[in-house]
């Protein structure tokens, strides 16, 4: 098998004095969508942020496409082919959604075209001249997803998009994530809506205070459920 596209060893990190990644192994090779699983407050987005290199104060090994970056500084890492969707999705309010789609840089060839965009989000496509205070939730997660696809990243870190939507919109993100797979885009995804995550990703992570307690691919579902609905209420 080829190496991994993405890879974490013994990842440790703090926010300040409180140690809250307690030695994290993760990997995922490319076009692969795996899944991190875990109630509130056990490391998942920090996790996501200490690989971006948002979380400074950090040991281990992060490897991305051979590239080890640990010492990488942050404004590189997403030059690096990082992209990173956060749960507050970060969309600018007083810029319009073709404004804000077009405002990240590109990174590398391969992005995808601002039409191509528009036929995966039609929603975006109606809007794509209102201001970002007048979309709903929806609609600001799928501009804040949108935006880094344009840039040529080559995976997609992405913390929770489903949170707070309704189950048509969750539907709809499911859809584009399927598609996106298509495409050969590898995903890290970040979910509490185990039953949204089973139809999208092919390995998951189950975490628990700062560290991972089990990996299993789809098809060991059935046989970890027992373990899903204690860790997870599922």
């Amino acid at each position: 098998m080829t190496a991994p596209l993405l890879e974490t060893a013994g990842l440790q990190a703090w926010y300040g004095e409180s140690h809250v990644l307690h030695g994290v192994d993760l990997h995922v090779h490319e076009g692969e969508m795996i899944c991190i699983l875990g109630r509130n407050g056990m490391g998942k987005t920090t996790t996501l942020r200490t690989i971006m290199g948002i979380l400074r104060k950090r040991t281990g090994r992060i490897t991305f496409a051979g590239q080890d970056l640990m010492s990488v500084p942050l404004h590189k890492t997403a030059r690096a082919g990082l992209g990173f969707v956060p749960e507050e999705r970060g969309i600018f309010a007083t810029l319009s959604v073709e404004e804000n789609l077009m405002l990240p840089p590109k990174v590398a060839d391969g992005g995808m075209t601002v039409a191509e965009i528009y036929d995966l989000f039609p929603n975006l496509s109606e809007r794509r001249n209102s201001p970002g205070t007048k979309l709903s939730g929806g609609e600001q997660q799928m501009l804040a997803m949108a935006r880094i696809l344009r840039t040529g990243a080559r995976c997609l870190l992405l913390d929770e998009p489903t949170e707070g939507l309704a189950p048509v919109i969750i539907n709809a993100i499911g859809d584009v994530l399927r598609q996106l797979k298509q495409r050969g885009m590898t995903v890290v995804l970040v979910e509490q809506n185990f039953r949204f995550a089973a139809k999208v990703a092919d390995r998951f992570y189950l975490m628990d205070h700062g560290t991972m307690t089990a990996e299993f691919p789809v098809s060991d579902l059935p046989n970890r459920m027992d373990l899903l609905h204690r860790e997870l209420g599922v």
